[in-house]
């Protein structure tokens, strides 16, 4: 018999910890979870489900205006900010509940409140004292908004979804992906939306000709987009209004200002450095190949330990954290060909290395690429236009990256990435029949290298 409460014992109910524990009960582990905020975390509440559920709707404005061309007239269409807001409220409690369910279902107990770890071996929540063999963190992230005169009139990702009502001119400070799709959620649903990056260009980290494409795309969706520029300070008017002053020397008045400015790991109040779990500078738990802290007892998974920060990737941490402990299997995470897609409009999807990535890495590589507008577009009377490129690296003719920008190419990436996984030449992407007439199918026909 154990001399612990618990065997396992998990600090935050979101993708990553949600599934280590129900896979670890599976297996006849005595697991708890705790959570303080709500079930499911940041993907289920305040990021990847209410986001896309967003940009569904801010498409339809297009696709009504697009329809004429095929004959369809919707007449006047007026959007209802409390409709989609409420909507989105049941269905996130729907998600939640499911959460909590499955979490019951499989054994695990469920602990309402914030948890404290008191010890290498101990975790405190609303007062009671819980002992467990192991503790697992997966907390998760949190926004980040830098202080600044005025700093607290912003809102973040987490507010975003709940406002009180719809704005009617927005700014959105940030160039990573969650700024480029609050943008384009804005602009889609009829707000006037001003982008702000203090940066030379948007999406930091993809490919340079991607990132260029979908600054143009965007800016033809109706999103402002001012680079090199930061917000300097802002003060609210007597009317509840904004006035934000921008490095360029302007003044632009809006209902809201948005930040998306990255994410940092949420480990503050946890009790970790008290107990000797080493942090790293952005506060995220440092850990080992096995995704054990410097506390032998002590693990964290997600985005809590900053590596990927994405939800599938969480996943498969926490998989694989309990293959290692309890079924002596590996805690290896390939981390190389992860597929990402963002949800701007046009959506972006990727796969593999960049351009640049691969001028570095490799001796030669050959680029295809295609641009073109959709052939939805030819009777829709949209400017809309796509592109594609393959990134191949001579020698061996492997491809080693695959980029889009267009409508659903996250969809048309994931099934890329499986043949990536598997080795997939330029050879066997010639020798695949496309599907036609589709967007996808240009990535089997494209024959002429654009450049070497």
């Amino acid at each position: 018999m154990s001399d612990f409460d618990y065997d396992l014992f998990v600090i935050g109910a979101g993708s990553g910890g949600v599934r280590a524990g129900r896979m670890a009960a599976g297996r006849g582990v005595k697991v708890a979870i705790a959570e303080d905020l709500y079930l499911g975390g940041t993907c289920v509440n305040v990021g990847c489900v209410p986001k896309k559920l967003y940009v569904y709707a801010s498409h339809y404005a297009d696709g009504f205006h697009e329809a004429k061309g095929f004959g369809l007239n919707a007449g006047d269409v007026k959007f209802d900010w409390p409709t989609l807001r409420d909507n989105k409220k049941s269905e996130i409690a729907r998600l939640n509940g499911i959460y909590g369910n499955m979490l019951r279902n499989s054994g695990c107990d469920l602990i309402d409140g914030r948890a404290v770890i008191t010890g290498p071996n101990s975790v405190e929540v609303a007062g009671k004292t819980y002992t467990a063999e192991r503790i697992l963190v997966a907390t998760g992230g949190w926004p980040f908004v830098p202080e600044f005169p005025g700093s607290e009139h912003v809102i973040s990702s987490n507010e975003v979804f709940d406002l009180e009502s719809f704005p009617k001119k927005v700014i959105v400070v940030g160039g990573g992906y969650i700024a480029v799709e609050f943008a384009g959620i804005f602009a889609g649903l009829g707000t006037e939306t001003e982008l702000l990056y203090r940066g030379d260009m948007i999406l930091r980290g993809f490919d340079e000709e991607i990132r260029q494409f979908t600054a143009k795309e965007i800016a033809k969706k109706g999103v402002n987009l001012s680079l090199n520029t930061n917000v300097v300070r802002i003060d609210k008017q007597a009317d509840g209004s904004l006035l934000v002053e921008l490095t360029d020397g302007r003044r632009v008045e809006a209902d809201q200002v948005l930040y998306a400015t990255g994410r940092t790991p949420k480990t503050q109040g946890l009790g970790l450095e008290e107990v000797g779990v080493t942090l790293a500078d952005n506060g995220a738990i440092k850990v080992n190949e096995n995704f054990q802290s410097s506390v032998p007892s002590i693990y964290a998974i997600g985005d809590v330990i900053d590596r990927v920060q994405l939800t599938p990737v969480a996943l498969a941490e926490g998989m694989a954290l309990v293959r290692h402990l309890y079924a002596e299997g590996s805690a290896k995470v390939d981390y190389e060909l992860i597929p990402t897609a963002v949800f701007c409009q046009p959506n972006i999807g990727t796969v593999g290395i960049t351009e640049e990535q691969a001028r570095e890495r490799y001796a030669e590589i050959e680029v295809y690429s295609s641009e073109f507008r959709a052939m939805k577009h030819t009777l829709s009377g949209s400017d809309e236009r796509t592109l594609m490129k393959l990134i191949v690296d001579k020698a061996s003719d492997r491809v080693v990256g695959v980029h889009m920008v267009g409508d659903e190419a996250g969809e048309i990436i994931q099934g890329i990435a499986v043949a990536l996984k598997a080795g997939a030449t330029k050879a066997v992407f010639d020798s695949t029949i496309g599907i036609h007439p589709t967007a996808a199918e240009e990535f089997v026909t494209m024959r002429q290298p654009t450049r070497n």
